[in-house]
């Protein structure tokens, strides 16, 4: 095996390219300490249970004990969890993970009679109780909101029993961490080089993308074919986890699964439905991409490892990581000088984990507590496409920056709604300072064909995955048991459906729900879709409205969880309680496969 091609273990990879992780914790035994601090912290939480109706100082103090007590816990869980990630082989740092998250079990047990002791408060005490105390006005959001949801709530015994099931429930998304990411292993391939490679999660969409159809139909087979021999225990895996989201949801009261994976957000159920409808309505635009790329690739079938296959290349095939940086920031000068220079200025302190290395997890995310550095973490593989992925996950963590500037710990977080949106701007920007600086027809059409990727990638691919769900989670409420062959049948059929005729789709591909790792959070996938059509109208506004949009999106970055998702982006200027601004995204996609058929007839 070629030794440049082969994976690095993580002590071989500079540091420079590694995250500092050191900023949350200057080594293991200091991990340990806040551990056991919080361990011991928790037992005093008993001391609000039954009080916090008893005046407005005590519930002040009540609320101010749980946040500390959660910004805390939340630290030493997300720290263990990097770790883990870092080389999931690596069994010290599993089980510091697992010992996090039993903590955290033990904390949400502990606390659990928060809600349904504050549920029994009318409205009128609420009010009362936030005009005498200045402190608690801060929670009048988090108070109201939870008003709201009174119905849901379970009585305080109820409550504790369900929080203590926490760390059970979350079994089935654990199992298929370890078998996805630790215990699956998809062989050698020979790559375009004639070199033998090891596939991996890592590079597996870079060489989908490979212009060589055997590098791309062996990479294909080899991988889900490992899926297929794990295929009852992923199925056994996944209809036990949606099993727990609707009996958890006829517990809390909810007339299904979904509308109880929505009401924390506040959205409507018809938000969801309309973006299915709306995506299926455009399923012919999508169809006629398959016809061109059918065509742009000279094949007589175009079979699902011919999805992804680039149709152009650019005149640099390797970008260095530092010539990517340079791309982002020069993409995101419409969110101003303040912007650049705060995201260079945590470049420099070591947020982003660079370079894949032996066990380290796959795909990428933007990660971190209330109290460290919003870190990223990459699998960079010198593709242009990543200075994507760099740009989409800084969005995140730029969102989380400027969110912990400005919010207290209870409002520091982000609802996924929203949050996608962050990172997608992001992408739309870098996407219209490439074509717009772009004179070579071959440029244009590797960009062009790109934006439309992302458009299939986000807004189809993630709507297909949101019907799935939709399907499995109302089999199991309609009391079916979802054996493998069942699933590979409801995904088999849509996947037909979304890419149309022209598509040859196989038996391998109806095993891709197998592969998901957010179908293990359940109705999660459908705000990427919403995300990147309101990121486009907002992108949009960026370039076009100048100095007043950019200071309306930055507020927006800044809010948090201040306000349910739908407001805060009519803050920033798009209403998605219609389905107006997925339906003008769709109409953008159908313009640029127009645009694509006309470049390349």
């Amino acid at each position: 095996m070629n030794e440049d091609k082969k994976l690095k273990q993580r002590y071989e990879i500079d540091n420079k390219y590694k995250w500092n992780i050191k900023e949350m914790y200057a080594d293991d035994e200091a991990w340990e300490a806040d551990f056991a601090s919080l361990d011991e912290l928790v037992n005093t939480a008993a001391y609000f249970e039954g009080r916090l109706g008893e005046s407005a100082i005590t519930l002040r103090n009540a609320l101010k004990a749980r946040d500390a007590m959660w910004q805390k816990a939340e630290k030493i869980y997300v720290y263990a969890h990097m770790k883990s990630d870092e080389d999931t082989r690596v069994a010290k740092y599993q089980e510091l993970d697992r010992r996090s998250q039993a903590l955290l079990a033990q904390l949400s047990a502990k606390l659990s009679f928060f809600t349904p002791e504050l549920t029994e408060l009318d409205n009128e005490t609420v009010k009362k109780f936030i005009a005498e105390d200045d402190e608690l006005k801060v929670y009048s959001y988090m108070l109201f909101d939870l008003m709201r949801r009174r119905e849901h709530v379970l009585p305080k015994e109820q409550e504790n029993l369900m929080a203590q099931f926490g760390e059970i429930s979350g079994a089935p998304k654990e199992i298929f961490s370890m078998i996805n990411n630790a215990d699956m292993k998809f062989g050698n391939i020979t790559d375009a080089d004639g070199d033998e490679i090891e596939l991996t999660h890592g590079n597996y969409v870079s060489l989908m993308e490979s212009r060589n159809r055997n590098v791309r139909r062996e990479a294909y087979e080899k991988l889900y074919d490992a899926f297929i021999k794990q295929k009852n225990t992923l199925a056994s895996t996944y209809f036990y986890n949606v099993k727990k989201n609707v009996i958890s949801s006829k517990i809390r009261k909810y007339p299904s699964s979904l509308a109880a994976a929505l009401d924390g957000d506040n959205i409507p159920e018809a938000v969801y439905i309309k973006l299915i409808e709306a995506v299926n309505a455009k399923l012919p635009a999508m169809h006629k991409y398959m016809e061109i790329r059918k065509r742009l690739l000279g094949i007589n079938e175009l079979h699902m490892y011919d999805i992804y296959a680039q149709l152009a290349d650019m005149p640099e095939k390797k970008v260095e990581y530092e010539y990517a940086l340079n791309t982002v920031r020069e993409a995101l000068k419409p969110l101003g000088k303040k912007y650049i220079d705060d995201m260079n200025a945590g470049i420099e302190a070591g947020w982003i984990d660079v370079f894949e290395n032996e066990g380290k997890t796959s795909g990428a995310y933007s990660f971190g507590s209330y109290d460290s550095m919003p870190y990223v973490l990459l699998n960079y593989n010198n593709k242009f496409k990543d200075a994507f992925t760099i740009i989409h996950e800084l969005g995140h963590s730029m969102n989380s920056l400027y969110t912990r500037q400005k919010q207290p710990y209870i409002y520091g977080g982000h609802s996924i709604f929203t949050a996608e949106v962050a990172s997608t701007v992001n992408e739309c920007l870098l996407m219209h300072d490439l074509l717009s600086k772009c004179e070579d027809k071959l440029e244009k059409l590797y960009l062009l064909t790109i934006y439309i990727e992302e458009f299939r990638a986000t807004v189809f691919r993630q709507t297909m995955f949101a019907e799935f769900e939709l399907m499995t989670h109302k089999a199991v409420e309609d009391e079916e048991i979802l054996t493998c062959e069942r699933l590979c049948d409801i995904y088999g059929k849509l996947n037909q459906k979304y890419f149309g005729a022209e598509v040859v789709c196989d038996e391998r591909i109806a095993m891709e729900w197998a592969r998901i790792p957010h179908f293990y959070n359940a109705f999660y996938v459908y705000k990427y879709a919403t995300g990147y059509s309101a990121a486009v109208a907002i992108s949009n506004k960026l370039i076009n409205e100048g100095i007043d949009a950019r200071n309306a999106y930055i507020d927006f970055l800044a809010a948090g969880d201040s306000d349910y998702p739908i407001e805060l982006l009519k803050g920033a200027g798009v209403d998605m309680s219609n389905s107006e601004v997925v339906e003008s995204a769709l109409n953008t996609f159908e313009n640029l496969i127009d645009q694509l058929d006309e470049l390349t007839k």
